[in-house]
């Protein structure tokens, strides 16, 4: 099982209550911008453990899982085929 890599996470909430996240980073790397969100739905996170909402999200040209777990962010990378 993969460790989770927990994310500091800004995000706009919109007028309906929808949390779309913009950008996440580590504690000291890098911010990545989210360039789309695919998908978003209630799931478990398969590799690390835990359950939250899944948003599956590009940014540049890798996929990634982005969860939210109530309380924590955190992100998981998507397996290419």
């Amino acid at each position: 099982m993969q460790e989770k890599r927990f994310v500091k996470v800004r995000a706009d909430f919109t007028l309906d209550g929808r949390v779309v996240p913009l950008k996440f980073r580590t504690e000291d790397g890098p911010a990545f911008v989210i360039d789309r969100i695919v998908d978003i739905r209630p799931a478990p996170s398969l590799k690390s453990g835990g359950q939250g909402m899944r948003y599956t999200c590009r940014v540049g040209d890798r996929m990634l899982f982005l969860f939210h777990d109530r309380t924590h962010w955190f992100v998981e990378s998507v397996d290419q085929a």
